[in-house]
């Protein structure tokens, strides 16, 4: 097959990008499909082909992701996103409003080709919801007129400008922000590396690499209590040292940058603005571990993204901060990006690896460990994009110092994902140990409207909510977990007094039916039933023995799963069961906490 110049050169760059032919796959299929519309029998039998691949195995991986299509789109994919933090600012009328403007339904083409839909989980756009996407494009803190001047300028066949992150992570500095890994945050050109050079970049690497060992790095590490962004908040000084070092494999660093949990922006904003940081906390770490290739997986949506950061790798490569003798050290690393094509299960490291490896993105049993059978069976350590990202901070200033800024066994600061109800909804850097109070009414300018507090989300979907009286706690790993719940990810939702908690059960749970892989029973019946329980409830269609019965699927869940996917689904839907039970109660009488004064649609 004959391929246009630009596809065939990525293609081949591709084919040399990673040990194994098969990982190429998925980038392969994705950039196919950006060059042709959509995956047709003839572009997959060529991929498959170059990758001494059969059709059923192109196939099967193609079905497991959301964005790969075999059905062409509009020439305008207009995707609105519904979750939870564009719920609460009105993504659900503004969908509403997409569908009348359009004159089309969820995955519909107009009949002129031009546009088409479909209603998205979290796009990553959380502190600037309601958003959308148009192609690969963001469109963000919109209204019904807002999206019918983009319409208008795509149908006159202008390109809108799209919304930079910056709309939630630049902003006036707060007095309660400690700005580390954010500092390079609304330079001009912060994502250069001539910029970053001049603002303190690199001179971590060359410290790792001319002043220390191996194991001091990571004792350094060890002291700054930096525990992992992504949710789990493992140490990541301990997961470091879990790396064999006699061992005849090669050996990965592995970033993930897969960011899909509802609340959650912190990472895009990390690599659009300071891509170089990510670079020298993955090179650090490689040299911590004895690794000398490192892959940065980041969520197929940030298309913009990825090419931001290949930019800044090829930069790197051309100062010499990548590739062979690195700043004259003898150590060598090479360092390339991978992109997901849709799919949350593929943050979870081990489905991250399988994913990686070019297959479908299903959790792997444990153990072993990926420290010392990981991506292609050798020692590889995985972490988020925010913990890579501030391991040059902890080199540079002290592992003691760093862990100063925060709480005991909670070293340093973190990225905070403010979404929902409040009036400044955004991305701020923040010590561990914050209070979560302060958080909501000082950094985020309290509820919007002047209404009062219901509910808040702590760190992402995932974690079981607090009521407005659990919210005087410390914003750690400890202090959130002793109350209850999770630091997770850092993305905090706040919802206001109007909020219907069963609608927010509801909206959770259709989140995790749809991402769940389905490889375990229990989360793939449970989150399904959930979801129709949940619905059904929601419309008016309850029982009363159907309260208890939602509490025990969700906890029939837990700690019966292959990867947490089931916990997550699980520990929100009891939360709210339990602390708001008086709602679901008041469903059966025809009333919702939104509209209170109206009765809901079919109840009897």
């Amino acid at each position: 097959m004959q391929l246009p110049a630009p596809l065939e050169a990525k293609f081949k760059e591709l084919a040399g990008r990673y040990p194994v032919k098969r990982s190429a796959l998925i980038p392969m299929m994705l950039y196919a499909q950006d060059q042709f519309g959509s995956l047709g029998d003839e572009i997959l039998e060529e991929i498959a082909k170059r990758l001494d691949l059969n059709m059923i195995q192109v196939e099967e991986t193609l079905a497991y992701y959301s964005m790969l299509r075999r059905k062409p789109a509009g020439r305008y994919h207009v995707q609105v996103c519904t979750n939870i933090s564009c719920m609460l600012r009105g993504g659900n009328e503004l969908y509403q409003h997409v569908q009348k403007r359009l004159g089309i339904g969820h995955k519909e083409v107009a009949p002129s080709g031009t546009f088409s839909l479909e209603e998205v989980e979290c796009i990553g756009a959380c502190t600037g919801a309601p958003a959308m996407q148009v192609n690969y494009d963001f469109y963000e803190n919109l209204d019904a007129d807002k999206v019918d001047a983009i319409f208008e300028q795509l149908q006159a066949g202008k390109k809108p400008k799209p919304s930079p992150v910056t709309a939630g992570a630049l902003h006036e500095r707060l007095p309660a922000e400690v700005p580390v890994i954010s500092k390079r945050f609304g330079i001009p050109n912060s994502n250069k590396i001539d910029v970053y050079r001049n603002n303190d970049g690199y001179r971590a690497l060359e410290k790792a690499l001319k002043e220390m060992t191996p194991d001091q790095i990571i004792d350094e590490v060890k002291k700054s209590n930096l525990r992992g962004r992504g949710g789990a908040g493992f140490p990541a000084g301990m997961k470091w040292s879990f790396v064999p070092k006699d061992t005849s494999k090669p050996k990965y660093i592995l970033a993930n940058a897969d960011e899909s949990e509802p609340g959650t922006c912190k990472d895009r904003p990390l690599m659009e603005m300071d891509p170089h940081q990510l670079i020298e906390g993955v090179v650090i770490a490689g040299r911590a571990v004895g690794a000398h290739q490192g892959y940065i997986y980041i969520r197929g949506e940030y298309r913009y993204v990825i090419d931001i950061m290949d930019a800044a790798i090829a930069e790197a490569y051309a100062k010499g901060y990548l590739g062979k003798n690195i700043v004259g050290s003898g150590f060598d690393f090479d360092l390339a990006t991978h992109t997901g094509a849709g799919a949350y299960e593929c943050g979870e490291e081990s489905a991250l690896m399988e994913s990686l490896e070019g297959k479908r993105g299903y959790p792997r049993i444990r153990p072993p460990f990926p420290a010392v059978v990981g991506l292609y069976g050798c020692p590889t350590v995985i972490n988020n994009a925010e913990t890579l990202s501030t391991v040059p901070a902890v080199i540079r200033m002290g592992g003691e110092a760093y862990a100063n800024l925060g709480t005991p066994k909670n070293g340093g600061t973190r990225l905070y994902s403010i979404s929902g109800h409040v009036n400044r909804p955004g991305i701020y850097e923040l010590p561990l140990g914050f209070p979560l109070r302060r958080l909501i009414e000082e950094v985020a300018g309290g509820v919007r409207g002047g209404k009062k507090l219901k509910a808040v989300i702590p760190g992402g979907s995932s974690c079981p909510l607090l009521t407005a009286d659990e919210i005087d706690i410390a914003m750690d790993y400890d202090s959130v977990a002793k109350a209850g719940s999770m630091l997770g990810s850092g993305g905090t939702v706040v919802m206001d007094e109007d909020t219907c908690m069963v609608d927010v059960a509801r909206r959770i749970m259709h989140f995790y039916a749809h991402e769940s892989c389905g490889w375990c029973i229990p989360c793939r019946e449970g989150t399904a039933w959930l979801r129709k329980m949940l619905d059904r409830f929601h419309g008016g269609g309850g029982r009363a023995e159907d309260i208890p019965l939602i509490d025990e699927l969700a906890k029939n869940m837990l700690g019966r799963t292959f990867c947490p996917l089931g916990d997550a689904a699980a520990l929100p839907t009891i939360s709210i069961v339990k602390k708001w039970r008086n709602e679901f109660e008041d469903h059966l009488a025809g009333k919702c906490a939104y509209k209170p004064a109206e009765m809901i649609a079919g109840a009897r």
